[in-house]
């Protein structure tokens, strides 16, 4: 059986979508209200399974549906 894919990680997700607006891990957690660490161990995928309401944090953040970066 194939493995999933390591870029379709929600980290990596969140990654390319912060990257593509120009902000930094520091400004995507202020802006989702949420502790400075939250988005880099994220990202690092040192948090892999996020609670849902991190990840709509995360989401309203970035100005986006939370379906975009779960699918």
């Amino acid at each position: 059986m194939k493995s999933q894919n390591n870029n379709e990680t929600i980290g990596n997700k969140i990654k390319q979508l912060r990257n593509k607006q120009g902000l930094t891990q520091d400004e995507l957690a202020r802006k989702s209200d949420l502790s400075y660490t939250t988005p880099i161990k994220i990202e690092s995928n040192v948090i892999i399974k996020s609670s849902i309401q991190t990840v709509v944090k995360i989401a309203k953040g970035l100005g986006i549906d939370v379906d975009d970066l779960i699918k």
